[in-house]
């Protein structure tokens, strides 16, 4: 069921045009009076969710009663950040997301189902679990806002990601990661339909039926200027975000003729303060990285490693290690079996081995970047040489010669060699 779908490669949307198609769904479904909006947090800020959250807002009024944004193992929003996404979205009706707390277990996905669809990799039944404000709230429409974008962990996110993951508790979060990650992360980014996928798409399909959920799914892409510009807005059941994931792969991921020897990429301060956010710019472009390449990531917002006490210890004990080490680690300590989320993110955050990681922080030590494995780059260094104020996406060259690509913003879309996609 779609109620409103629009978009292709070449579509321009205003956020006037946003807040029309929205309201044109919304018009459809009649009289609502108990709403819960579920939209993203701070690291989505592009996403164009906050547009679409204030049109819900001011459409709804008086019976929107609940905003929960999809947190997942994310910092809670400060106030600023909500001011800036949210500015019209009443204050009273935020509510925090604890993922270690406010969850309740909705059912279990069959073993012998996931063991099914992860080719064996995984065997164990998975948690479906949701805040309990989604599950037992009694809210007559639970809007899902969020992006379509290639995706480490699932493909491509949103849909029920933004529930199951975005309002999961610890035991969900962490297997739905950890599977995904030994499964493979090459094996997952820019396909819509992974094994993870299926195992929430069962989820939602055995355990939410009952629940009034519609999702409202843009694809962002970006002008010949290098402009962020909204390429899609559909709004409707689970065919909403299928149809988004479509155009999102056609959008957002970018099939290049060589592998690349030297990149670099910039992750912008607002919305990168750790290595658990801030690596997109290894996932997204590990895929585009020829074996013996380097990676350099500027990031000048990045103070922390995890956006979690618990998960920032465990990556600072363990580091960014191959896929293989980490699953020895899981074996062998009690500690990191207990995070599988953190494991997870450990080989997401590797390259394998087969390139180097150069980490430019605006507030982390050489020792704290080196003692997780990867190569220390001074800040202003790297910003005087490939000065991202002066570079373009795509290839550039430095003043004294050397080629490097350039990519902005990382975290709107994934890069691949073609002889790396089989």
């Amino acid at each position: 069921m779609l109620l409103f779908s629009t978009g292709s490669p070449e579509t321009d949307l205003s956020d006037d045009d946003l807040r029309a198609g929205l309201s044109s769904a919304l018009d459809q479904l009649g009289e609502r009076r108990k709403v819960l909006a579920v939209p993203p947090d701070f690291t989505r800020f592009y996403s164009k969710s906050g547009v679409l959250a204030c049109a819900a807002a001011d459409y709804y009024r008086d019976s929107l009663v609940d905003v929960l944004p999809a947190l997942g193992t994310h910092f809670e929003m400060s106030d600023e950040q909500l001011e800036r996404m949210y500015p019209t979205v009443p204050r009273d009706l935020i509510r925090p997301h604890r993922w270690r707390e406010d969850v309740v277990t909705v059912g279990e996905v069959p073993a012998d189902f996931v063991a099914e669809v992860t080719e064996g990799i995984w065997k164990e039944p998975w948690p479906a679990q949701l805040n309990k404000l989604v599950w037992e709230g009694g809210h007559d429409l639970i809007l899902s806002i969020g992006q379509a974008v290639p995706h480490e962990v699932i493909g491509v996110a949103n849909g029920n990601k933004n529930l199951f993951v975005g309002t999961g508790g610890q035991e969900g979060i962490n297997e739905s990661h950890y599977l995904g990650a030994v499964y493979g992360t090459e094996r997952m980014m820019g396909r819509a339909d992974t094994c993870l996928r299926r195992i929430l798409n069962y989820a939602e399909d055995h355990f939410c039926a009952h629940l009034p959920i519609i999702y409202a799914q843009t694809v962002i892409g970006s002008n010949s200027n290098g402009e962020l510009v909204t390429r899609g807005l559909f709004v409707g059941d689970r065919d909403a975000f299928e149809k988004a994931a479509e155009l999102a792969v056609e959008v957002n991921f970018n099939q290049l003729d060589e592998a690349l020897s030297k990149v670099v990429v910039r992750m912008d301060p607002d919305e990168f303060q750790s290595t658990w956010i801030g690596n997109k710019g290894i996932y997204r472009t590990r895929m585009a990285i020829a074996d013996g390449g380097e990676l350099i990531v500027i990031a000048p917002g990045v103070r922390t490693f995890g956006e979690d006490p618990e998960i920032d210890a465990m990556i600072r004990k363990y580091g960014y290690r191959t896929t293989a080490e980490v699953m020895r680690l899981v074996d062998e300590n009690e500690d990191l079996r207990n995070n599988l989320g953190a494991a997870a993110h450990l080989i997401h955050g590797s390259p394998e081995g087969r390139f180097k990681v150069t980490y430019c922080p605006g507030h982390l030590t050489r020792k704290q970047i080196e003692d997780v494995g990867y190569e220390y780059g001074d800040l202003e260094e790297a910003i005087a040489r490939y000065d991202p104020e002066n570079c373009r996406d795509g290839w550039n060259t430095t003043a004294d010669g050397e080629r490097f690509y350039y990519i902005g913003n990382p975290a709107m879309g994934l890069w691949a060699a073609r002889s790396r996609l089989g």
